[in-house]
């Protein structure tokens, strides 16, 4: 809770959040899931921790990387989530094979996935792997910059190869096999 003096702190230094804002968020595709309004509200908040912790010095630097700092955790935050929800659809009404008690099951399904990395082109290859590392919790960018290209081309890969694994008949049939997608499923 802030004293009045801190939110008078908070008032007179507000354009502090559109200044980061503007400095550091350029084009929609940094949005992800959030609007400007919704980054502004969260860079409030790392302003309202500056003037909380504020200790003296430069207030203004000091603000500006906790807005920042701020902005960049839900940004990250949200990126992870969403990687993980994309790296869920990759069989609808299967899951992913890790999320399954049944060993069998996954590893027919890790077969299956390794067989078929092993026979589509190598964008594909890339994307399939780039599946498994969102598993794993990684983000577009981290995985972009361990193969050495930008995330947007990260997510394509992975849009190309999810479409490709619905469509493939090995997994249907497994699907079936186990009652997804079928009658049988609960």
């Amino acid at each position: 809770m802030l004293n009045a003096g801190q939110r008078r702190k908070v008032e007179e230094n507000i354009g502090l959040v559109h200044k980061v804002i503007s400095d550091k968020v350029h084009g929609p595709y940094q949005l992800g899931m959030y609007s400007r309004e919704d980054l502004f509200q969260i860079g409030c908040i790392g302003l309202c921790k500056a003037v909380a912790t504020d200790q003296g010095g430069c207030f203004s630097t000091y603000a500006y990387r906790l807005i920042w700092n701020e902005i960049c955790d839900a940004l990250v935050s949200s990126s992870r989530k969403r990687n993980r929800e994309m790296a869920m659809e990759v069989l609808p009404e299967m899951g992913t094979y890790q999320e399954h008690d049944n060993k069998d099951l996954q590893i027919s399904l890790q077969n299956i996935l390794d067989q078929a990395e092993g026979m589509v082109p190598a964008f594909m290859r890339k994307g399939i792997r780039a599946m498994f590392l969102m598993e794993k919790g990684y983000t577009s960018r981290e995985i972009g910059d361990r193969m050495g290209v930008k995330a947007n081309l990260v997510c394509a890969w992975v849009s190309k190869a999810r479409k490709y694994l619905r469509e493939l008949t090995e997994l249907r049939q497994i699907a079936e096999e186990y009652g997804y997608g079928t009658d049988k499923a609960g």
